[in-house]
């Protein structure tokens, strides 16, 4: 009876994030228009949705990116310090196809870009994934 109670008190939430890598090795990076900084596209997932639903969604609605392949699961991370008891899933998506990306007030930009030539404001935790990714740092627990 209290296991309800329990779950809906604790106010878990999990986002997710999602490295694209087009034909010539470049990353995918967003800059939303409500938030500092560029980072990979993503966002939350809703009730009665899996992590790849919702990566297959945020990419579409952010980037006109439709997943042609499956996406591999890169790592769970905690994000305590950005939102208390939110966590966040990485995928990896190589294989996609590109459409016209619709006009957004969420996002103000969006681009590919090589993984040595990116953007200034990149944020820490994409650039910390970025290194992770690229076998440069141990995979940490917390984004």
């Amino acid at each position: 009876m209290l296991h309800p109670w329990f779950r809906l008190r604790r106010g878990l939430t999990l986002g997710v994030r999602i490295v694209v890598h087009d034909a010539e090795g470049r990353i995918l990076l967003v800059r939303h228009t409500y938030a500092p900084g560029w980072l990979f596209p993503g966002g939350g997932v809703e009730r009665g949705e899996t992590a790849a639903q919702a990566a297959r969604r945020e990419l579409a609605e952010e980037a006109g990116i439709i997943a042609a392949g499956p996406m591999s699961l890169f790592g769970l991370y905690a994000n305590e310090e950005n939102f208390p008891g939110d966590h966040v899933a990485l995928l990896v998506l190589e294989s996609f196809e590109q459409q016209d990306r619709k006009t957004s007030v969420e996002i103000a930009e969006m681009g590919f870009f090589s993984p040595q030539e990116l953007p200034v404001g990149t944020t820490g935790g994409t650039l910390r994934r970025l290194a992770e990714i690229a076998g440069e740092r141990p995979p940490e627990a917390v984004w």
